[in-house]
């Protein structure tokens, strides 16, 4: 699998606590290994977001991304509360 990073989400990985990174760090390893961990959540997202999915860090930490060719590609979009990436 190879994962791309967005500008966005470079963006707000950059400003989360030394604590938080290290969890995302150890979130997008366990991915890597298996996309579908229960642990991680991974899930198809609806409406605007249709075409993307997410995964869990935290209770309310996700990470958005879209996976093409079966998981051959993962592009990683942003990262952060469910009310910042969902916009609710």
């Amino acid at each position: 699998m190879k994962i791309q990073f967005h500008k966005f989400f470079k963006k707000h990985y950059s400003k989360l606590t030394p604590k938080l990174k290290e969890r995302v760090d150890i979130v997008i390893h366990k991915f890597r290994s298996n996309p579908f961990d229960p642990a991680l959540g991974n899930h198809s997202l609806k409406g605007s977001m249709q075409g993307k999915r997410a995964i869990s860090v935290t209770g309310n930490i996700r990470i958005i991304f879209e996976e093409h060719k079966n998981y051959t590609l993962v592009l990683v979009l942003d990262i952060g509360t469910h009310s910042q990436v969902y916009g609710s």
